[in-house]
Parts: C-alpha cells; sequence; structure tokens
C-alpha cells in the first residue's frame, strides 16, 4: 500500500556497500525499517545526509506489513534543524536522544502523540538559545507519559510535618512517593525523591530557572534512565551518556 507519512530518522546501518537500513518512527505507522540505496552519483535518488539521526523527513513507501525491510520510495526534508549538527551541546544531545529513542521506541506502534511530543521538541531545541543544560531530562521525564508510565507525583494522604514531603520515599518500581521504603532496592532516599520533585517541575520554558551543580544534573540522569530501564524491557546502558554527562563540568 502506497503510503505517504511524516518520519523521525533515529539510527542508520551500512548494509553492504550500497545500501543502508534505516530505522524511523512514523507518524501513521510507528517504527519502520526501511532498506535505502546509497547514491552512486550526485545525482543519486537519496543522498546520505537525509538519514542523519533525528532529521525530521516526509517520507513514501510502499508498505508491506509482513516486511521486516520496507522499500523506500521517496524521502525529503521535512522541517530543517541545522543547529542540532553544528552547536556542540546540542549535537551532544542529539546523539544522546537519537540513541535513547533507538532503544526506547523499540517494537513501538503507531502514537501520533507520541510523534508529536518527539518532533515538536526537536524543533524547540533546534531553535533555543541560551541555556539547554537541563533540556534531555525535560525530554526523558516527560515522554514517560506517552509511553504509559508517567510518576504518580501526588503525596499520600498523611505528608511528613514539613508539609513538603521531605521525609518521602520514591518508588522507582511503581513511580510513585511512599511513605517507608518499599521491600525491594529500586527506591529513592528522601534528599534524591525531593530532587525527582524538583525535575518534574521543569518544562522547556522554565528549565534554565532551575540551576543545579553538575553532578546532581548528571545523578538525574542516572536516575531516569533507571526509572526507563525498570520500566521497558530490554533496556540498556547507553554509550552516548558518558559524553553527555562530561558537558558543562
Amino acid at each position: 500500500m502506497l503510503t505517504k507519512t511524516e518520519a523521525i530518522v533515529l539510527h542508520t546501518t551500512k548494509y553492504g556497500e550500497t545500501r543502508l537500513i534505516v530505522d524511523m518512527y512514523t507518524r501513521t505507522n510507528g517504527r519502520l525499517s526501511f532498506i535505502v540505496p546509497l547514491p552512486k552519483s550526485a545525482k543519486g535518488r537519496f543522498r546520505k545526509q537525509l538519514f542523519q539521526p533525528l532529521t525530521l523527513l516526509t517520507v513514501e513507501t510502499d508498505l508491506r506489513p509482513r516486511l521486516q525491510l520496507q522499500k523506500l520510495l521517496s524521502a525529503a526534508i521535512l522541517t530543517p534543524l541545522p543547529s542540532l549538527q553544528t552547536h556542540p551541546a546540542k549535537l551532544s544531545m542529539t546523539l544522546f536522544i537519537a540513541e535513547f529513542l533507538y532503544y526506547a521506541l523499540k517494537g513501538e506502534q503507531q502514537n501520533e502523540p507520541l510523534f508529536a511530543y518527539v518532533a515538536s521538541s526537536l524543533q524547540w531545541l533546534d531553535g533555543a538559545e541560551g541555556h539547554v543544560a537541563n533540556y534531555h531530562l525535560v525530554f526523558l521525564m516527560r515522554m514517560a507519559r506517552f509511553l504509559g508510565f508517567y510518576p504518580n507525583l501526588s503525596l499520600p494522604p498523611n505528608p511528613s510535618p514539613a508539609g513538603e514531603g521531605s521525609d518521602m520515599f520514591f518508588d522507582l518500581r511503581e513511580g510513585r512517593f511512599c511513605e517507608v521504603p518499599p521491600v525491594h532496592r529500586d527506591f529513592l532516599l528522601p534528599a534524591e525523591a525531593e530532587k525527582v520533585q524538583l525535575m518534574m517541575r521543569m518544562d522547556y520554558a522554565t528549565m534554565h530557572l532551575f540551576r543545579m551543580s553538575h553532578h546532581d544534573r548528571n545523578r538525574l540522569l542516572d536516575i531516569a534512565l533507571a526509572y526507563y530501564r525498570l520500566h521497558l524491557p530490554a533496556f540498556p546502558e547507553l554509550r552516548s551518556v558518558s559524553v553527555l554527562q562530561e558537558m558543562w563540568e
């Protein structure tokens, strides 16, 4: 069936000497993998630059649901995102988010709100000027809402006398605050549980107001990724984390 849709490039792998396998997340069909011929000349139908991670495309395919690799008929830039490939901090973010999405969207079916969230988040980052050090934290935790395991941030009915949940633990498996530590090890002590509340109050418009140390930012990233590993099967350690954690020292 001929299908035209918007798509986000997740990952590209060279296949032999003349082809690429390109994983994309599409607006209308969810996660798809395409076999793409490499151009033999400057006039080739597809330019390799089209398939850089997190490029936003409009693609056309003859969709065959039983095929693992779909045939790509055409591809064109949907929205240029030039600063993601030239700005050093944004490039580090891009490499991390591309690797994160490659695993987080494994087998993900059609989810138009999720697609819109990722696409609009990339457009926001491309246009952002100034402080973007907290961007990846906002991106990760807001995305959990679309995958079905957004944390429950409400406090138990009888919170601590301080009134701010300062004595609450956070159960990473259940995604909620609790007054006593759970019987398993996947929880945060009160000092770090408070940082989860801090992280969840941020959004793209206000994240520059939340000043935190290099250590605290990296610890929050570790917590966010641990949370994803608990809720997504076979979610691995990400190689790009170390590069991102060296930023903004």
